[in-house]
């Protein structure tokens, strides 16, 4: 209970009601302008977007780790390209080094080495090393001028048509490496469009028009496709991942629509009482527009944390998320109640009038249904919360057990030519070719102590091959390539670099008295998860109490909260279980392997958000009705008979939308739509429709209790209608 005075606390409910009161008031007296202004804002980007060219690059830097140090070694002295490369891999199952081939592939590797970002091209004959112990299969290493991440199609592209000018039968030519992995990728592959159909076939069957069914489609694709020209535009002045426009279309997309519906649905809802259009929208805008700016800005809180953890590779695919978010957001509370506005009287007409012939057929009134659901949940309430509970726990508990990494060529689509070379090389030259340590050191006695490692390293169980010393231009500094047994993903070669960091290279270094480092792009990957995991807790500390705090000032209650912050967990923990059971044992046909490294914090941002936004809409119906009637279960009942329709509807749209990146040959995108498609089902089905209802009817009127000390402290916002 507030201990403001009266007249403030009426004051400042009046100041927000009539924020989205002149909004609705502006979407109708200027209904055409405002739908104009979109499209010029829309169109204006994409033209600036289309004539600037996106310029993406991903940004592995983890500063303060090994990897990153070995690096900036090697930058220092000269050898900052070493990295830099991709291989052109030979296959002839009659040997390589016959004299046609020998010919054939010289006067290649002269074309290539002549060809834009090409630095220099070390030839598979001039290094024994480079061609299998039975001869048919070999590499040629292409020196380029950037970071192979960021090498464009159009540097990479040229590189294999080159070296395929040689292909003929018995002779096959692939291009290996980070650089060469875009060449095989299409992300989207349709996913996008997948999802919008089923997301319009629900919407169809749950408002029975075209156009009622296509408002909400139509703002989520002006809000994605304003964003994704804006990203465009950015990327040349702000480092942005390339696979950020296909996590931000799907995030945009399932975001978005879910917005408009909320709002979409109490506006109709406000028309089958025979309310006017435009008193119907100010109503819709004041109730579900405040759940949607609410819970929106919420998730982008939640996504900016991200930007915390110090990580370019996540703070510009975070920013750009966020920026996605804000968008839906924004189009939500000014596009869709023009387009309302323009539509208005139709949708009075037709939605007044499927509710009289539902009467006339002596059908029972919406929410009819919910009612009769949430008087069956509180007649069993320990039955209706115990059993979710214990199934969801269950489904969590392979998320305690989960192992970060990131895709390699070993996970790229069958056929594609970088996972093509990667399957030719682990057969050549072993499974642990494929990603070297590099063990660098510097000093005036960096080759005489590189040198000894070498001979250490030979005798380290799990290492197969070392090559080197190689020295650095100046001489200060040097590296080895150490090829371990096993494969870069392989949970035995993350534990060869813990022996090598922490036992093997320390107890070298005392004898040498050198500093050796381990870096290279297995290293780098294991880096860059543990740092993840290692921020990882923090990160979720700070969002659940954010979330306690919010939901504490907008629900006047202790309970609440904390009810709420449990079961976000727990949605989070049974996406993550079934991430890990299908992604990382291989369950349903998937290949087994790590999980992308930032999948969960990306899940656990979004989710976040969402989850409040459900919690919001369904738990303030409540509030309305407890306000009302000062009846705990009376408010259970009706909060899910107003809100249980549009939280499932809501919910499906976004899981259809969600799961159709299941579609996606890419195993990123993969595991991201799974892993939200299946939170957001745990969260809408089972979480608001079965363990809400029962929480809240097993704390009765406790649910509503706050600390008269605590409710003098913090402020209070009202998302209800009042």
């Amino acid at each position: 209970m507030s201990t403001r005075p009266p007249g403030a606390a009426s004051a400042a409910r009046s100041d927000q009601a009539g924020v989205f009161s002149r909004i609705a008031g502006f979407a109708n007296r200027h209904r055409w302008t405002a739908l104009i202004l979109w499209l010029v804002v829309l169109v204006g980007v994409w033209a600036g977007a289309s004539q600037a060219g996106d310029r993406y690059r991903d940004d592995y830097s983890l500063p303060g780790t090994e990897t990153q140090n070995a690096l900036e070694i090697l930058k220092e002295h000269g050898a900052g390209n070493a990295w830099n490369t991709v291989s052109i891999v030979l296959h002839d199952k009659d040997g390589l080094r016959t004299p046609g081939t020998e010919s054939a592939v010289a006067g290649m590797l002269k074309k290539v080495s002549g060809l834009s970002g090409v630095v220099r091209v070390q030839s598979p004959y001039q290094d024994r090393s480079a061609i299998s112990a039975d001869g048919t299969v070999g590499y040629a290493t292409v020196e380029l001028d950037r970071p192979a991440e960021n090498v464009p199609l159009t540097q990479s592209k040229p590189i294999l048509d080159t070296a395929r000018e040689i292909q003929k039968d018995g002779l096959q030519v692939e291009l290996g490496g980070e650089a060469a992995r875009k060449l095989g990728k299409n992300q989207g592959s349709g996913a996008e469009g997948a999802g919008v159909f089923a997301a319009l076939a629900i919407l169809l069957f749950m408002f029975g028009t075209v156009i009622a069914a296509s408002l909400p489609v139509i703002t989520a694709v002006f809000a994605v496709g304003a964003t994704l020209g804006i990203i465009v535009l950015a990327s040349h002045k702000f480092i942005i991942a390339s696979y950020s426009p296909y996590v931000m279309a799907l995030v945009g997309l399932g975001v978005g629509i879910d917005y408009a519906l909320l709002i979409f649905a109490r506006y109709r809802a406000e028309l089958v009482k025979d309310i006017a259009p435009d008193e119907a929208e100010r109503r819709a805008l004041e109730g579900a527009g405040r759940t949607v700016l609410f819970a929106g800005c919420t998730v982008i809180i939640a996504l900016l944390g991200l930007v915390a953890l110090g990580l370019g590779s996540l703070r510009g695919m975070a920013l750009a998320v966020a920026l996605t978010v804000l968008l839906t957001m924004v189009a939500s509370l000014t596009l869709l109640p023009s387009l309302l506005a323009i539509f208005g009287k139709r949708f009075a007409r037709q939605f007044t009038a499927r509710a009289r012939k539902r009467a006339a057929k002596g059908r029972p009134e919406e929410g009819t249904r919910w009612r009769a659901w949430g008087e069956a949940v509180q007649r069993r309430p320990w039955t209706a919360l115990l059993l979710p509970l214990v199934a969801l726990g269950a489904l969590a508990v392979p998320a305690a057990d989960l192992r970060l990494g990131l895709a390699d060529a070993g996970n790229d689509p069958d056929g594609t030519t970088s996972r093509v070379a990667y399957d030719l090389l682990a057969k050549g030259f072993g499974p642990g070719f494929n990603g070297p340590l590099v063990i660098v050191t510097e000093g005036d006695d960096a080759v005489r102590a590189a040198g000894a490692a070498a001979g250490t390293l030979k005798n380290t169980p799990g290492i197969a091959l070392v090559n080197g010393p190689i020295p650095t231009e100046d001489g200060k500094a040097a590296m080895l390539l150490a090829v371990p047994k096993t494969a870069p993903q392989d949970t035995a070669t993350t534990d060869l670099v813990h022996r090598l960091r922490d036992d093997v290279l320390p107890g070298l270094a005392k004898q040498t008295k050198a500093e050796y480092l381990v870096g290279g792009a297995t290293a780098a990957v294991i880096d860059f998860s543990e740092t993840i995991g290692g921020k990882l807790p923090l990160f979720v500390t700070i969002v659940i109490g954010l979330s306690i705090v919010l939901l504490t000032m907008v629900f006047r209650s202790v309970l609440i909260p904390l009810k709420a912050a449990l079961l976000n967990l727990v949605s989070v923990g049974a996406a993550l279980g079934a991430v890990s059971l299908v992604f990382q044992h291989g369950w349903l046909g998937a290949d087994p392997g790590p999980i992308e490294a930032f999948i969960p914090t990306m899940i656990f941002a979004i989710v976040f958000g969402l989850s409040m936004d459900y919690e919001i809409f369904l738990v303030s119906r409540m509030r309305e009705e407890w306000l009302r009637s000062k009846d705990a279960a009376k408010a259970v009942r009706e909060g899910l008979a107003h809100t249980g329709a549009v939280v499932t509807a809501a919910g499906a749209v976004m899981i259809v939308v969600f799961g159709a990146f299941m579609l996606s040959p890419d195993r990123m995108l993969r595991q991201f739509g799974f892993g939200l498609a299946v939170a957001i089902f745990v969260d809408a089905v089972l979480i608001r429709c079965l363990i809400v209802p029962a929480a809240m009817r097993l704390m009765g009127k406790k649910a509503w209790w706050l600390p008269q000390a605590l409710g003098r402290v913090l402020p209070e916002v009202r998302v209800e209608k009042h």
